[in-house]
């Protein structure tokens, strides 16, 4: 049954014009998939990854910094539509800073490095075919953004989402695009291949990549982490922060047991009852940033000798082929972590990196800390932390969880943070104009909703 199911999904993809090579990354996996794999790391088959070098212990010579940024392209994972926020565009769009979205920030970001170093530096992203129209659109506004040869982007590769019950492509007519999903960012390997852009950066004389999450601001250009990675002579690096109490849900590295490579484990890797090792700040003190590098070359020759196919470990995602419909149908969703490519590079690495690399936006709670005054934004798009610590922000997820949502109840924008250390808000408020949060600020649901006058001190 299942093996008519590949043959329905490969012809599925054909028709919709995937390209040959992620039809057979898929093809790969789905033959994993119904041989029972799980993707799952048990704790007994891995050691912790417990020390690592620090980018503020290397020393790296300005000109070799400068030559080994000049060498690199910024490659951008932009397939994102904030679906969790309750956004139907690209998540890059969204206002952050002043009106200012991650976009616009990341072109300042990138246009500041060139400035500063005198380097081409292009700046290309991974799209979904959900997020390139408006993306393009959006970019049309920075002309000089593009490098000559070069795209503005590649497309991230889709594939059907698979019924649960037996494997073949789910039908959903009444919204037949969410019969497709992406890959998972490990697909930026493939894409990268498929599109052209891996030869095409090569031949233009580009050497390494830097890639990133585009909600992710603090993992702007970097120059010097650029010299060390070009005079590590490592073929992939990781950046990793080391782990506090919030760090529970990042994946981490470890080594695995069987062969003493380097791997990576994420959540949906880590067996149920096992979650407590995965959450250990002191048992696997790094979390991964997914701020990673890797040597051009390498990955062109290690695709060629493996026939596209780079083996990263499956993650069988199961989900309903309605996001907001639990009752709709169960299906399975093959995806990879682009970061689990550290394991299919003989002599893979990483290095810890200031927490100032790692301001990713996954909730409305990371959104109003960053547009708060605890942050601050340079010309150069650089945001640097005044509030120290920073402020834990905690909104109640009935009422903030979505934009929309959020928006009505911060009318002003968010309220002053810089004296805060936590935020934490229970039933329905909306907050005035000039609102300052102090210490343990605490709205209870008690009273609401409510209003938080102007002026108002927490």
């Amino acid at each position: 049954m299942s093996e008519n199911g590949l043959t329905q999904a490969q012809a599925k993809m054909r028709e919709a014009g995937v390209a040959a090579e992620a039809i057979d990354v898929f093809t790969h996996y789905y033959r994993a998939l119904e041989e029972g794999a799980t993707g799952l790391i048990p704790e007994d088959t891995i050691e912790p990854l417990t020390s690592i070098d620090s980018i503020d212990d290397v020393q790296v010579d300005q000109e070799a910094a400068r030559e080994a940024l000049g060498r690199t392209v910024l490659i951008k994972l932009n397939g994102g539509l904030g679906t969790s926020m309750g956004m139907d565009r690209a998540k890059s769009l969204l206002p952050v800073r002043e009106g200012r979205t991650f976009l616009d920030i990341l072109v300042a970001q990138v246009r500041a490095a060139r400035r500063a170093h005198g380097v081409s530096l292009p700046l290309i992203l991974m799209n979904s075919f959900r997020t390139r129209r408006e993306t393009l659109e959006a970019l049309a506004a920075y002309p000089d953004l593009a490098v000559e040869g070069l795209p503005l982007d590649f497309l991230q590769n889709q594939e059907p989402k698979l019924r649960q019950d037996d494997l073949s492509p789910v039908e959903w007519p009444a919204d037949p695009e969410l019969e497709w999903c992406p890959p998972g960012h490990g697909d930026i390997y493939t894409a990268l291949m498929a599109s052209g852009v891996l030869d095409a950066l090569i031949e233009r004389g580009y050497r390494y990549a830097m890639t990133s999450n585009s909600d992710n601001l603090g993992a702007a250009p970097s120059a010097g982490i650029a010299g060390w990675f070009a005079a590590s002579g490592a073929p992939y690096a990781a950046e990793m922060c080391r782990r506090t109490p919030a760090d529970v849900k990042g994946g981490h590295l470890a080594v695995r047991k069987a062969d003493g490579r380097i791997i990576l484990r994420d959540t949906a890797q880590t067996p149920a009852e096992e979650m407590h090792y995965f959450t250990d700040q002191f048992r696997h003190p790094f979390f991964h940033t997914n701020n990673l590098w890797f040597d051009l070359r390498v990955l062109r020759e290690t695709l060629i000798e493996r026939r596209g196919i780079l083996g990263l470990p499956l993650i069988r995602n199961t989900k309903t082929v309605d996001p907001a419909d639990p009752g709709s149908t169960p299906v399975v969703q093959i995806e990879t972590a682009m970061g689990a490519a550290v394991e299919a590079f003989e002599g893979a690495t990483a290095i810890e990196v200031p927490r100032s690399r790692f301001l990713p936006v996954k909730t409305t709670n990371d959104l109003l800390l960053l547009r708060s005054d605890a942050y601050e934004l340079d010309d150069s798009g650089m945001l640097a932390q005044v509030a120290r610590p920073a402020c834990t922000v905690s909104l109640d997820s009935r009422f903030y969880k979505t934009i929309k949502d959020f928006e009505a109840r911060f009318p002003h924008g968010a309220p002053s943070l810089r004296e805060a250390v936590r935020l934490s808000v229970a039933g329905d408020w909306t907050f005035g104009e000039g609102v300052v949060a102090t210490g343990e600020a605490v709205l209870t649901e008690d009273g609401s909703p409510g209003r938080v006058a102007d002026g108002a001190r927490i």
